[in-house]
């Protein structure tokens, strides 16, 4: 695999935050950051399919209006 340097100035609690993990982990702080970053793009990635997901199901006129919402939240409270 390729790989490219790429610098980023980050709060010193930060930096010192990564030092222990990796001393804790017994990993380097690259694989740390690697980890973090890779989780960062795919937890992003998740959320902009699911909002167009959403988006979708509107456009087609899959939508639940208000009111419906308001009663079945109110019927939570309700003894069956």
């Amino acid at each position: 695999m390729d790989t490219r340097v790429v610098t980023a100035h980050i709060p010193i609690e930060l930096a010192e935050q990564i030092d222990e993990l990796a001393t804790r982990l017994d990993r380097p702080k690259g694989w740390i950051i690697k980890q973090a970053l890779t989780s960062l793009v795919e937890l992003e990635a998740k959320r902009q399919q699911l909002t167009l997901e959403g988006l979708a199901d509107v456009d087609a006129g899959r939508i639940v209006d208000h009111t419906s919402i308001n009663d079945w939240a109110k019927s939570i409270d309700k003894p069956v």
